[in-house]
């Protein structure tokens, strides 16, 4: 069981740990007239707000569905297809609830096996130094809310008991499921990821299919931004 990466890194959680001073609750995401369009209004989740995907802008094939799908996995695990930009939930009988995500884009993709080890409602997001490097006005970190680019859920990915720095979570971006525009993390729309996360324990098997071309990837882990379609 191996990744094809140059060494495992500790991404949010290790610069969490480390702590930063400075408040983030003047950070706010601004979305122009044509990404406003991918929204259709504020949801509630456990005291936080959210803002609802408008699916009349989202393709058919990548919305939430049950699919007939063969795997050997077992039942209950999660299998990610970067290729295709899907993840799924291995049911019996050779069924699966497949959800479209957003994967990572070239010179980031990754493949092999994890486990969810922790799990986060409304998380922390904490750019990682190299991030902070290359875009030294972005706060800090940004606490779980309506303007967090984690989402409302976070499923931290790891290997023998090391943080991959890879999660399965939300994303302020609905427009960027179905592409190769992370740095390794799998982005799933916010009612998906809270969907999955209801479906997933800790301990749950996480198999990251191997894309062809997928090199070994820079050791960084953020959450970079898209543009929507017009």
């Amino acid at each position: 069981m191996s990744l094809t990466r140059r060494g495992f890194i500790l991404g949010a959680t290790a610069a969490g740990a480390a702590g930063f001073a400075r408040e983030a609750d003047a950070y706010t995401t601004h979305f122009s007239s044509t990404a406003m369009k991918y929204f259709a209004g504020i949801g509630t989740d456990n005291g936080y707000q959210y803002r609802l995907t408008n699916w009349k802008k989202i393709k058919d094939q990548w919305r939430r569905q049950l699919v007939q799908y063969q795997s050997t996995e077992p039942i209950g695990s999660v299998v990610v297809d970067t290729s295709n930009h899907f993840l799924y939930v291995v049911f019996e009988n050779q069924t699966a609830l497949r959800y479209g995500v957003g994967v990572g884009r070239d010179g980031f993709r990754w493949y092999g096996r994890a486990r969810i080890d922790r799990k986060a409602l409304w998380p922390r997001w904490v750019p990682p130094p190299e991030m902070r490097k290359r875009q030294p006005n972005i706060p800090d970190y940004v606490d779980g809310g309506i303007d967090n680019p984690l989402g409302p859920r976070a499923m931290y990915l790891y290997r023998d008991k090391t943080d991959l720095g890879y999660r399965l979570h939300g994303t302020l971006e609905p427009w960027s499921i179905g592409s190769n525009v992370s740095s390794g993390c799998i982005r799933m729309f916010s009612e998906d990821v809270i969907d999955l996360y209801q479906r997933c324990p800790v301990g749950t098997r996480v198999l990251v299919l191997k894309h062809l071309g997928a090199p070994v990837i820079d050791e960084s882990a953020e959450v970079d931004m898209l543009q929507p379609p017009d």
